[in-house]
């Protein structure tokens, strides 16, 4: 009776229009394609641009930014962002966030096999966890989210929900600014928390700057004409840019195997909020469908916890002659490239499940 019945909420009440089932979860699938192959392509630009840094480190002859395997890394991670951003506009934010996960397992699993990092069991443990969490998210998520347009993007803006919402995040975000400012409380939560704020921003902007190009793409209405696409695009930007600001200094102040999971989790957890009160992606959402998500996500949240604690050092010259090159003088350093550089942004943070400490000057 129970399958049935769980049979009968995957694929739909028998009143519903089978097509019309099967275009929503087309459409469905394909935002979490593209934000599967677009955190793997980052996953891959992060550990060629840690590559890169540590063969520079190796051999001390030039800048990394002169290499053409460093520019190669960063239009892959190019890439990959666009594949995020193009992931709103197809699928709830609600699961777009989550996904982030699959860039910190994938990034575990090429230092692993082409950086010649340890596998421990940690690592195990924590990838197996973090791919049933995102099953989980998979299935359970919300399968389908409203339409965005410019009235609807007009309408939520001025909605009660989201105005104490965000009298609540703005009232957070003051007093968080006076520990940080004026009173020089440097804790990562704290800092961590202020990306997490404007983290929502940019979901809520990103999501809706994606779902209008994504509509006017479609050819159902012409959303790139209301004033509303310029505005929300211009809070994404400046969101963006005051997010990366805040990371980068966490950066500096804290170990990156700290940074990765708390950055991770709080960003993942402002995400859905953002897209349950802005975008309602949650409503008429079964009570069992909501438990299982949540479940996803703590699974998701351990696994990311464990693949990103204590990484291991990586032995230099053993990587070296593994690539074919000249093997140097021997080096356990680790090297990531400088926090100060906003380049990496938040993204920075997803290569820190393989690095330790700030890369030396060149």
């Amino acid at each position: 009776m129970w399958l049935s019945t769980l049979f009968t909420c995957l694929v739909g009440t028998t009143g519903e229009d089978p097509g019309w089932r099967y275009k929503i979860n087309s459409v469905y699938i394909v935002g979490i394609c593209i934000a599967v192959c677009g955190n793997f392509l980052i996953s891959i630009s992060l550990n060629i641009q840690k590559y890169t840094h540590m063969r520079q480190s190796q051999r001390g002859t030039k800048p990394y930014y002169t290499s053409r395997l460093w520019w190669c890394g960063i239009l892959l991670m190019g890439l990959g962002e666009l594949g995020n951003f193009a992931a709103y506009g197809f699928a709830p934010a609600s699961l777009i966030a989550p996904l982030g996960c699959v860039s910190v397992i994938a990034s575990a699993v090429i230092s692993v096999v082409f950086l010649k990092e340890t596998l421990r069991a940690s690592d195990i443990l924590g990838g197996a966890l973090a791919l049933i969490g995102t099953y989980c998210l998979v299935t359970f998520a919300p399968h389908s989210s409203p339409h965005v347009t410019a009235n609807m993007v007009e309408r939520s803006l001025v909605s009660w929900q989201f105005l104490i919402y965000f009298l609540f995040e703005a009232i957070l975000f003051a007093v968080l600014m006076y520990f940080y400012k004026c009173r020089n409380v440097k804790h990562i939560v704290i800092m961590m928390i202020l990306v997490a704020l404007l983290a929502s921003v940019t979901v809520i902007s990103v999501k809706a700057v994606s779902g209008m190009i994504t509509e006017t793409i479609r050819g159902s209405h012409l959303q790139l004409t209301y004033p509303i696409f310029y505005i929300m695009f211009i809070i994404m930007v400046t969101s963006c840019a005051f997010q990366i600001k805040f990371l980068n200094q966490a950066m500096k102040l804290f170990d990156a195997t700290e940074i990765v999971p708390i950055n991770y989790v709080f960003f993942t957890a402002s995400a859905i909020v953002a897209g349950i009160l802005f975008y309602e992606e949650f409503y008429g959402l079964s009570i069992i469908y909501i438990i299982m998500f949540v479940v996803g996500c703590l699974l998701a949240f351990t696994g990311v916890f464990l693949i990103a604690r204590a990484r291991p050092r990586i032995k230099m010259d053993r990587v070296f002659i593994s690539m074919g090159q000249i093997p140097g003088k021997s080096c356990t350093d680790k090297v990531q490239p400088q926090s100060d550089d906003s380049k990496y942004g938040k993204l920075a943070s997803k290569l820190t499940c393989n690095s330790e400490i700030q890369q030396d000057e060149p």
